[in-house]
């Protein structure tokens, strides 16, 4: 069944409401709101005996669910595993840093695999996708393409083609019929997002949906676009350099706490399994305010490098920036620093940095970022073979953090000598691990000591 409602559309920007306005609040523009028919779908609930039931949890499968492998092990770990069937995916990044450059590496390896695959770009044309698909190896697959911004002819595509996986890109250039609104606008977009999740349930089709951010960095349109889709995925980096990151901000079926890491080449994109070997590559030696530390990334542990510079302030407020931290986490660690350390940074700028453009959230970190202030302040350089690991709390006591021993054999395998860790964190396995020297600290005063 079909039902016509009313609703008013801004002729400058799109925007959608259900009464008339004088003033639209998007974009400002008096009298520009037009009224409109749109059809939309009553479903009927039909008979009593075709309505769902509730069942009790026990009887529910538990099966997990078949998942197909993308040929990109970075990829993989960042899904939970590979790709869901009937899943929606949301993939966001800046423009330029590799959105669809990664997702034509993922169509290249599931044809390969006879993975019937289809590709729809309402942005490029024919010949600009297979250009750049011959830089990565692609032309001679059977990746199905489609050119085209309307979702009708788009879902007609995706029923006749019967493929397992598709990708839309964008979900901003794509627009419906059905709305008279500009494609990109909130209306245009819930809509197709909408009914892209339907055709995904119904066909066990995955979908995977390349996103616009804005300058702020998250996906432009409404929030409920994330809340939507079954996955929400950034491909990060900055443009200066080739690395790029992939993080997932919500996964239905696996940990948000993973991330991939790529390198960008003039082939493509390729994959680093070892980051800490990147994030710690042309580290300076000797050099004060350098530190490195262990921080988790789902199920792996990862080293970086923490950079600290302090100089003496020329304004009567010394400056604080961080950069890959949390600037709040800063502020608090210098003030447990001239509290419980001893050391007054009143009159000095501090300068903290995470090198490689990663972004450290784990607490463990805390003590690495004390130490490395420290050193610039005094300008004496953390030993060789160092790594710091320990999260400190407003009295200046080490408390221990998670998955010790990961973090440690992580370090053992880069070549680290020495460890620096909470003495809470002690155990057995710790104490029987070979050709490495681990220094136990439960107050700061005593890390300060032996850095």
């Amino acid at each position: 069944m079909a039902k016509e409602k009313q609703v008013f559309f801004c002729s400058e920007c799109g925007f959608e409401a259900a009464k008339w306005m004088g003033q639209c609040p998007s974009c400002k523009a008096w009298n520009s709101f037009t009224e409109h028919k749109v059809t939309g779908k009553v479903h009927s609930a039909g008979r009593m005996g075709d309505r769902p039931k509730a069942v009790k949890i026990s009887e529910v499968s538990s099966a997990e669910e078949s998942r197909i492998k993308t040929g990109i092990g970075e990829l993989d770990r960042v899904l939970g595993g590979g790709i869901v069937e009937g899943s929606l995916v949301l993939i966001g990044g800046a423009p330029g840093i590799g959105k669809s450059t990664l997702l034509l590496e993922m169509c290249r390896n599931l044809t390969k695999n006879q993975v019937k695959t289809l590709y729809i770009s309402g942005e490029e044309s024919l010949q600009q996708i297979r250009m750049r698909g011959e830089r990565i190896g692609i032309s001679d697959s059977g990746l199905l393409l489609l050119s085209d911004n309307s979702f009708e002819n788009a879902e007609d595509a995706i029923r006749s083609s019967e493929a397992k996986v598709v990708i839309v890109d964008s979900i901003q250039t794509m627009e419906t019929e059905n709305l008279p609104a500009a494609p990109g606008t909130v209306s245009q977009v819930r809509e197709i997002t909408a009914r892209l999740m339907v055709l995904a349930n119904q066909l066990r089709v995955a979908v995977f949906i390349v996103g616009h951010v804005t300058k702020e960095g998250t996906v432009a349109g409404p929030r409920t676009l994330e809340h939507m889709v079954d996955s929400v995925i950034y491909f990060e980096g900055d443009g200066n350099s080739g690395f790029r990151l992939l993080r997932a901000e919500k996964n239905r079926f696996g940990s948000t706490d993973e991330i991939g890491v790529f390198n960008m080449t003039d082939h493509g994109l390729e994959e680093i399994t070892n980051p800490s070997e990147m994030f710690l590559s042309g580290r300076p030696k000797g050099a004060s305010g350098s530190v490195v530390v262990s921080m988790e990334e789902g199920t792996r542990a990862v080293l970086v490098e923490l950079q600290a510079l302090c100089c003496d302030s020329s304004f009567n407020m010394p400056r604080r920036t961080a950069v890959g931290v949390d600037y709040n986490r800063v502020n608090l660690l210098i003030a447990v620093l001239e509290k419980r350390g001893g050391i007054s940074l009143s009159g000095a700028d501090c300068y903290v940095n995470i090198a490689g453009g990663l972004r450290v959230n784990d607490p463990s970190a805390d003590l690495g970022t004390i130490c490395a202030i420290a050193s610039s302040f005094r300008d004496r350089p953390v030993p060789e073979g160092y790594v710091i690991i320990g999260e400190i709390g407003l009295a200046g006591e080490i408390r221990g953090v998670r998955s010790t021993l990961r973090r440690v054999k992580e370090a053992v395998k880069m070549g680290y000598t020495d460890i620096l860790l909470p003495a809470s964190n002690r155990t057995k396995e710790l104490d029987e691990l070979e050709g490495v020297s681990l220094h136990y600290v439960s107050t700061l005063q005593e890390a300060l000591a032996i850095i």
